[in-house]
C-alpha cells in the first residue's frame, strides 16, 4: 500500500475502481508521487471496524495499514499523527490485538 499525492478531486476522481470498488491508482503510472519519498505525511486518517478509546483499533484484517504506517514510522520517525473517526456504536473497551497492530493516536466520536 502507498499514498500518493493527487493535485485536485477530478484525479481523484478519474481514479479506477478495484474489484472492491475502492478507487486506486495504477502501479504503472509513474506520474504519482509517492509521499513517503517527499518528506512523509503529516496526517493520516485511519479506518476500522472497531476501536477502543486507548487508540487500539480492528481493521479488517490484511494489515494494510499497520504495515504502511510501520513504514512511515521508519522512513519518517514520529513526525505524523493518525486519527481514526468512529461512530460511537464502534467503541469498545476491549480489542484483541497483537505486537504487530499500530495505535492510533486520536480516536474521534460523537461522543469524544
Amino acid at each position: 500500500m502507498d499514498m500518493v499525492k493527487l493535485s485536485s478531486v477530478e484525479e481523484f476522481n478519474n481514479l479506477p475502481l478495484t474489484s472492491w470498488s475502492i478507487k486506486q491508482p495504477l502501479c504503472t503510472d509513474d506520474s504519482l508521487i509517492d509521499a513517503l519519498e517527499t518528506g512523509g505525511l503529516d496526517l493520516i486518517v485511519v479506518p476500522g471496524i472497531g476501536f477502543t478509546k486507548e487508540g487500539h483499533r480492528i481493521g479488517n484484517g490484511k494489515g494494510y495499514y499497520d504495515i504502511y504506517l510501520e513504514r512511515c514510522k521508519k522512513t519518517s520517525g514520529n513526525k505524523f499523527a493518525t486519527v481514526a473517526l468512529a461512530f460511537n456504536e464502534q467503541i469498545v473497551s476491549t480489542i484483541p490485538v497483537s505486537e504487530h497492530d499500530m495505535m492510533i493516536d486520536e480516536v474521534i466520536s460523537p461522543d469524544s
